[in-house]
């Protein structure tokens, strides 16, 4: 495929920047996330799940080390109740969380060779992150051929990173496509809450450390991996064409129910993400899975990994 045939790339304005600086923003995050921030000082990039004590997903962060602070990627609705929440654990913690959104953007790239072209290069790894002239790079997680792109705004334009203004809506609904096939959740406010991580398959993601110690929900998550049965988790779907929207409920034709937390039109129908019952005997507990839209016609697609 040439540069010319890939999905479009450049700033996701859907997404908002966390940052967190000071000398204590790793430890304060070890005891606040689902997964070992201590890689973070080692040069790589996190996925990880920030919970409330009863377990249930409240974000899902994508975190690079950027030289000006560990910054996260998430929704840009979830942006203040995220930093809201998290601020109130800081206590005596040296670290500063603020919303850097005003002095760095988000963006993404589906391929190497733009970013090879514009001189900034691309890690080394699937884990591993880069940085040149204030701009840093890290492979998307579980899917290589994608980029995170975090940097000021002036000079994502400058190395021709940023996309052109009238493309937004293409780069985002390219990117929510390339989110469902390669399987990967995310949280947005209509969902926020309604899951343990292992509900979004973040145990299959490399986004939980079972071995890290306590953080905020870990109680519930490690009890949901090795004591019980994990009921419900993320599948990949295809639905007929509808207004099917992010939260909404669901019961597919052999009876499983569930709620969708990713959708993207294509073609004559939607791609999507839901969290569904394993087993059509279980019911989702969700209180108002009795009015769940049935589904006809849908078809589960293949996820890149097991279930």
């Amino acid at each position: 495929m040439s540069i010319d045939e890939l999905p479009q790339s450049g700033r996701l304005p859907q997404l908002g920047v966390l940052r967190f600086s000071g000398p204590d923003s790793l430890t304060f995050l070890q005891g606040q996330l689902s997964n070992d921030t201590r890689r973070l000082a080692q040069r790589h990039s996190l996925f990880a799940a920030y919970s409330s004590p009863q377990g249930r997903v409240l974000a899902l962060m994508h975190l690079l080390p950027h030289s000006s602070g560990v910054v996260a990627l998430l929704p840009r609705e979830l942006v203040l109740p995220t930093m809201e929440g998290l601020r109130k654990f800081v206590l005596r913690a040296k670290v500063k969380i603020d919303d850097a959104g005003g002095q760095l953007e988000a963006a993404g790239q589906h391929a190497g060779q733009l970013l090879e072209a514009a001189g900034i290069g691309v890690p080394q790894s699937s884990t591993s992150y880069l940085e040149k002239d204030d701009i840093g790079v890290a492979a998307v997680n579980h899917d290589p051929a994608r980029y995170w792109v975090i940097g000021p705004a002036e000079k994502l334009a400058a190395h021709g990173l940023a996309g052109a203004p009238s493309a937004a809506d293409g780069i985002e609904h390219d990117w929510r496509l390339a989110d469902i096939r390669a399987g990967l959740p995310q949280v947005y406010a209509s969902t926020r809450e309604a899951f343990v991580a292992q509900m979004l398959n973040l145990d299959l993601l490399d986004g939980i450390s079972f071995s890290k110690g306590c953080y905020t929900g870990q109680e519930i998550i490690a009890r949901t991996q090795h004591l019980g049965r994990i009921k419900r988790r993320l599948y990949r779907l295809r639905l007929p064409r509808g207004d099917w929207s992010v939260g909404q409920m669901l019961r597919t034709s052999d009876g499983r129910t569930g709620r969708l937390t990713e959708v993207a039109p294509l073609g004559d129908g939607v791609e999507a993400l839901a969290v569904l019952t394993v087993d059509a005997g279980n019911a989702s507990p969700d209180a108002n899975a009795e009015d769940a839209a049935t589904a006809v016609g849908v078809t589960e697609l293949p996820l890149p990994y097991s279930l």
